[in-house]
């Protein structure tokens, strides 16, 4: 038992070191009495008085553990050590470590580690922001649809940052989209007639301004528009841009419920974190669909087009990039109808040096200058000239091959010009199942200062075809072994075959025969074209002004 002089702090523990340690020391003999208080304690609990009961002046948590420390239960065998004791006293947090004497006396020290514990919730706060901001980043760049990647961003916020989030874009005429999210709910899309200055801070984040403080935003002046339905009165509003590349991508509105704790200023900051690596997903998918959008804008004017019947004549065509995933190349035709009817329509069909993106861009250019020349396409010669020189005199460094047809009908047949550019011959079909090369030959354009070149002029009778080709499908390797040609000799017995057959089951046919004995291998661009003389009678103009048709 502890003596009367130490009770009353007389005697040598009174000058004990622990009585003037910076941590407060409590000395609880074996009936709960504390017997000594050092100064720190007397200032922490002032009623907590030499004499007194522990439990009357201990908070809960303390004397639930001198509760523990005087009863303590058995530990099994290597399990971890306890954890320090810790709570609040007042509004200071401490951590409380005790010696048990063999008497039943407790020695309690009492830690001040309020500073320690706001260190470690801030670091475990900074890492927890760090993680979802690396988790968002990756997750909002998942996606390259503006839509999508509005909803996602819209998600995360509601359900990491605040009650509900807006995302909004920027206006499109007088409508604004935007997409808002619960926490814990839906994403809803909307493209409302709405003016977002009549939020304060919208207008501004949507041109691209700093944000504006919380607290300069009356929620109780919201518009209805901006609260979403089901939400109840706004307590707090957080607006903030989503900075875009080189020109602002949205804005960002998070909102508070009323009755809950306003936005601090950190969490404020944190919100404008988010908001920038958000609107680094909403510009780059806002690049990527304004690209989309031309990319097939162009697209569409590089594509062979859909060919058919022109006065009397049967044209039909098929072309497959050297890429699965590509839709243009360097191989290209184009049929260009008469304008005057009984005058011929001109056919074009080519092969670029190269593929992809960078042939495709000459084949264009190609196209767009024979479409300029066709006012002399009654004059073979002079149109290669004249491309061939336009090839030299641009920047491009590669050259190309093609082959001109001139087709009109006549009578029951169709009379052809043809003459080739450094391109393989085309093959005439006959009805009796001969296969014929025409007899046309020159030199490739865009490689030498002067494209010489002879026409052939050929005649087809009904039922019979004349075959344009790129070398894409002679040359395309396959068969049993893999690394053989298709070669001409084969593609000429193929054709044999299709005597009499219309000029789109041709087609058909020598593009099912290529990508068979290709399979799965690798091959250039492949581009076929058929003119042939249908099998049919000529009708005179209908009412003698209608133009005069043909059919079987």
């Amino acid at each position: 038992m502890v003596s009367t002089r130490a009770q009353t702090g007389a005697g040598p523990e009174h000058g004990s070191p622990w009585r003037r340690a910076p941590y407060p020391v409590l000395v609880v003999d074996g009936r709960d009495t504390i017997v000594v208080r050092n100064d720190s304690a007397e200032a922490l609990l002032p009623g907590a008085r030499p004499g007194t009961r522990f439990a009357d002046w201990a908070p809960d948590w303390l004397s639930a553990a001198h509760n523990a420390v005087r009863a303590p239960r058995p530990r099994p065998a290597g399990s971890a050590a306890a954890e320090p004791l810790s709570g609040l006293i007042g509004e200071r947090s401490f951590e409380a470590y005790p010696r048990a004497q063999g008497d039943g006396t407790v020695v309690w020290w009492l830690v001040d580690d309020t500073e320690l514990r706001l260190v470690r919730e801030a670091l475990r706060l900074e890492r927890e922001q760090t993680a979802f901001l690396t988790r968002a980043s990756s997750t909002l760049l998942s996606s390259l649809n503006m839509v999508r990647c509005m909803e996602v961003i819209a998600h995360l916020a509601s359900e990491h940052l605040a009650d509900a989030a807006l995302v909004v874009a920027p206006a499109r005429g007088a409508r604004l989209p935007m997409v808002t999210c619960l926490r814990g709910g839906d994403t809803v899309r909307t493209h409302a007639p709405v003016d977002p200055d009549e939020v304060p801070g919208l207008g501004e984040a949507l041109r691209g301004f700093p944000p504006m403080p919380s607290r300069w935003i009356d929620p109780s002046a919201a518009p209805d528009w901006l609260v979403p339905d089901g939400f109840g009165p706004a307590g707090s509003i957080v607006v903030t841009p989503l900075p875009g590349h080189g020109v602002p991508a949205g804005a960002l509105v998070l909102l508070r419920r009323s009755g809950d704790a306003p936005f601090t200023d950190n969490e404020e900051v944190f919100a404008r974190l988010f908001a920038a690596r958000a609107g680094v997903a909403m510009s780059a998918a806002r690049l990527y669909a304004e690209q989309s959008s031309i990319t097939e804008t162009l697209m569409q004017e590089l594509l062979p087009p859909s060919l058919h019947e022109v006065s009397g004549v049967d044209f039909a065509g098929g072309y497959r990039p050297s890429a699965d995933h590509e839709r243009i190349g360097g191989d290209f035709y184009d049929v260009h109808p008469a304008v005057v009817d009984g005058e011929p329509s001109l056919v074009a069909l080519g092969d670029v040096c190269g593929k992809g993106l960078e042939a495709a861009v000459l084949t264009g250019k190609i196209r767009n200058t024979l479409h300029a020349l066709l006012p002399m396409a009654d004059d073979h010669q002079r149109m290669i000239g004249l491309l061939n020189t336009a090839l030299l005199n641009s920047r491009h460094s590669r050259f190309a091959t093609l082959v001109l047809a001139s087709a009109v009908r006549k009578g029951s047949g169709v009379g052809l010009r043809l003459t080739s550019a450094g391109h393989p011959s085309p093959l005439i079909v006959r009805a009796t199942g001969a296969v014929e090369e025409a007899r046309t030959r020159g030199t490739l354009v865009g490689a030498l200062p002067s494209a010489p070149a002879r026409t052939a002029s050929i005649t087809l009778a009904p039922g019979e075809s004349c075959v344009l080709y790129t070398d894409g499908i002679t040359e395309a390797k396959g068969g049993p072994m893999g690394g053989t040609q298709f070669g001409e000799e084969r593609l000429q017995r193929a054709l044999s075959e299709c005597a009499g057959m219309p000029a789109e089951s041709v087609v058909e046919r020598v593009q099912m025969l290529a990508s068979e004995w290709v399979g799965k291998g690798s091959h250039d661009d492949m581009a076929v074209v058929v003119i042939s003389a249908p099998r049919s009678h000529h009708l005179i103009a209908v009412n003698g002004h209608t133009r005069g048709r043909f059919t079987a």
